[in-house]
């Protein structure tokens, strides 16, 4: 997705981010480059209010579970893997 608008950070790199940026498992200048983009761009920021809303309504239905630090790492491992290969 483009909203074809001139931004630091492309709209496709953003949303790709967004779990990450929810989550808050980006470091402080990933998050704050994330942040400046959502608040450039009217796009962006409704997709992402769709995904925080998606978010909240997993963590009130899923009981709050938590998975292993281990599964979190091997999925991190596998989507840098996947990104080294575009």
């Amino acid at each position: 997705m483009n909203c074809g608008e001139p931004h630091d950070t492309d709209c496709s790199e953003v949303l790709s981010e967004v779990w990450l940026f929810l989550d808050q498992e980006c470091d402080q200048g990933r998050r704050a480059a994330l942040q400046t983009h959502l608040d450039e761009c009217h796009p962006c920021l409704e997709q992402f209010g769709l995904e925080e809303h998606l978010k909240a309504l997993l963590a009130r239905k899923c009981g709050g579970d938590y998975a292993p630090a281990d599964l979190k790492a091997r999925i991190r491992a596998t989507i840098v893997e996947i990104r080294a290969e575009d």
